[in-house]
């Protein structure tokens, strides 16, 4: 086994990322010691390691520990991308300090953008999680993921493209898919393993060159591409205005009769730029609050 510690710049609130990551039930979470258990593939070996966090907000720092020193400082580059280690999060808050979000940032200060673990089982969420609400959402992708994926040293690892296209519809529909998002995910995972979608060059696309990737795909649309590129790529000027989330914060935000309209949402996003990943995020943020204090 191996233990490597890491600072990182402050502001950085790993106890508020650690809240929005418990959102999910797959999640390893243990608030006592702060810690998480992360399954990444690295050269499409599954490793899991354990991120626990030392210090404050303004001071923080990181263990990070797992058993194979192969993958280490691979590991450990994906890890800093995952939990945006990479580029201080100062610069982000200083931006919207004199916008109509300073509230919300200075409420979840140091509240980061964390990834997804992987391109396709972000891809295979989204998905999952369309036109759904949140909490069946989760259980049915912990059905999906504990039915047909893995765990590992007490993490679990969606389950691979390769096992997925051998599913059969019935499969899913056994587990309250929908017939459809059955076909969809299956789909998806076959024209991975045919080598008509490539997730691996992603990083290397601009946002409109993703986007015209994945929507030729059936069951992506725009929102599941939108969220792709916020949460598998770390993009950082993502605005889903056709999020029903987003959309419900803003209306909360500016005291709005009605949600918001697409022309409005605009009108008020164009200050937020280049950060709109962030105010999408923060945007979240406070509606998710609201909703654990009722």
């Amino acid at each position: 086994m191996w233990t490597e510690k890491l600072q990182v710049q402050g502001p950085y609130n790993f106890d508020l990322v650690l809240e929005r990551l418990s959102l999910d039930p797959l999640q390893v979470v243990d608030f006592t010691n702060r810690t998480v258990k992360v399954p990444l593939y690295i050269e499409k070996e599954p490793i899991v390691l354990q991120v626990q966090a030392m210090g404050n907000i303004d001071e923080p720092s990181f263990i990070i520990k797992g058993q194979s020193e192969v993958y280490k400082s691979k590991a450990i580059e994906r890890l800093k991308k995952v939990f945006h280690w990479h580029q201080p999060l100062e610069g982000i808050s200083r931006h919207f300090r004199e916008s109509d979000l300073r509230e919300i940032f200075e409420e979840h200060r140091g509240t980061a953008i964390v990834l997804d673990f992987d391109y396709y089982s972000c891809l295979v969420k989204c998905i999952i999680h369309q036109q759904l609400n949140l909490s069946f959402a989760h259980t049915l992708t912990e059905r999906f993921v504990k039915t047909f994926g893995f765990q590992m040293e007490g993490a679990w690892f969606y389950p691979t493209p390769e096992t997925t296209a051998q599913l059969q519809i019935e499969q899913l529909r056994a587990i309250q898919f929908s017939g459809r998002k059955a076909e969809y995910v299956i789909g998806l995972s076959e024209q991975i393993i045919q080598g008509h979608l490539n997730l691996d060059i992603m990083e290397k696309l601009s946002d409109q060159e993703v986007m015209d990737t994945l929507i030729k795909i059936r069951g992506i649309g725009r929102w599941t591409a939108e969220n792709f590129l916020l949460f598998g790529l770390g993009r950082p000027n993502l605005f889903p205005k056709a999020d029903i989330g987003i959309q419900n914060a803003l209306k909360i935000l500016y005291g709005l009769p009605q949600k918001p309209t697409q022309e409005e949402m605009e009108s008020y996003s164009v200050k937020w730029a280049p950060y709109l990943s962030y105010a999408s995020l923060y945007l979240w943020r406070s509606i998710e609050k609201r909703s654990e204090k009722k």
